[in-house]
């Protein structure tokens, strides 16, 4: 049943984003759960990753389309994660990263 809702979820999240030269506020939303960060390039901020650990994650401009943003947890242990965000043509790609296990979504302009 959780993969259900999930998938049902997952299916067409609105994201909304706003930028100001380097500084982002970026908001996911679903049907089951609603994501905000909001960071500026070059500068190191917490956020939690996609299963809830916390940790310390710090953006670079990766070209002047992409960022790439590694993340470090706080406490425990885990995968090593990192995020892209890319946007090419009218598209935002997203790709999530832990360990080896590569995630893409790609978001399409309305």
């Amino acid at each position: 049943m959780l993969r259900k809702v999930a998938g049902a979820a997952a299916s067409k999240p609105l994201v909304e984003i706003r930028q100001d030269g380097d500084h982002f506020y970026i908001k996911t939303s679903t049907t089951v759960r609603t994501t905000e960060i909001t960071f500026t390039v070059g500068e190191e901020f917490e956020e939690e990753t996609v299963d809830g650990r916390k940790c310390k994650s710090l953006p670079k401009w990766e070209n002047e389309n992409k960022i790439y943003c590694k993340q470090t947890l706080l406490s425990g242990s885990g995968p090593k994660t990192h995020w892209t965000r890319e946007l090419k043509n009218n598209e935002l790609i997203l790709t999530l990263v832990a360990n080896e296990v590569v995630c893409t979504r790609i978001y399409v302009k309305e």
